[in-house]
């Protein structure tokens, strides 16, 4: 991986990581149009970026995550499904992400939906994100294991059918993602290096300091225009754009172009 391989993915992973557009479909073409093949530090890059990008959430959202302990409490409650069902089918998970038509497939239908979505769940007023709500949400989360169907979308859709506005599931998708990113990532860190302790050398450890700070910065960014897109727009344009990767993704299947997650 090249110093500007490093940093495209970055970006790539940055700009997806919390919009409702799944950063499995985005890395499946970055990776393919800039030939990456995988390898242990690879992967290890790829996992480290996600640190950076939950990074980002934090120093956003600062105030928010020193509010008080029951902001913490309903995150864990809407966490605890996910970290189950992440344990129990994490191999099956994986073997989900070697298929690339089903991230197609994913995309495709997401992108429907999304488009749809502003017409039936978009209530008008605020309300608060109770202790049932939140375990709702994570329910939700947990479509998103399904590669493609997006994290940030599912668990966004799930706090609208909570009556929660736009901006305010957005916002809780955000910091749902702290708990969820974090546990996983530390668990694919871990089996990482217990696998290949070669994985991050010395030679890499440039390439991984500068694609992390692309990758905070480029979350930051991406988390402030989503939030302003969401707001004026909704979810349509979210909706198209899903719909034109998912048929890229499909064109290129179709046509024998092999296709692989480096993760």
């Amino acid at each position: 991986m090249s110093l500007w391989d490093a940093i495209i993915i970055a970006i790539v992973e940055a700009l997806t990581e919390f919009l409702p557009v799944s950063s499995t479909g985005h890395m499946i073409i970055a990776n393919h149009l800039l030939g990456v093949e995988q390898s242990p530090f690879t992967n290890a890059f790829i996992i480290t970026t996600q640190f950076s990008a939950i990074l980002s959430v934090v120093v956003l959202y600062w105030k928010r995550f020193f509010q008080s302990f029951d902001f913490y409490f309903k995150l864990f409650v809407a966490f605890i499904p996910a970290m189950i069902l992440g344990l129990l089918l994490d191999d099956f998970i994986e073997g989900l992400l070697n298929n690339v038509t089903i991230v197609a497939i994913m995309l495709l239908l997401g992108g429907f939906i999304l488009i749809v979505i502003d017409k039936f769940l978009n209530p008008p007023t605020e309300t608060e994100v109770t202790y049932p709500k939140a375990f709702k949400i994570g329910l939700f989360q947990c479509i998103a294991m399904i590669p493609g169907v997006s994290r940030s979308a599912a668990s966004i859709i799930g706090g609208m059918t909570q009556g929660l506005t736009r901006k305010q599931a957005a916002e809780f998708s955000f910091f749902l993602a702290v708990p969820t990113m974090f546990g996983a990532a530390t668990l694919k860190l871990y089996q990482l290096l217990s696998n290949h302790p070669e994985a991050i050398t010395n030679d890499g450890i440039s390439i991984l300091i500068i694609g992390n700070l692309v990758s905070f910065l480029g979350a930051i960014l991406a988390i402030k225009g989503f939030i302003h897109l969401l707001t004026r727009h909704g979810f349509k344009v979210f909706g198209y754009y899903r719909i034109v990767v998912g048929a890229l993704l499909l064109i290129l299947i179709w046509n024998g172009v092999q296709l692989q997650l480096v993760d």
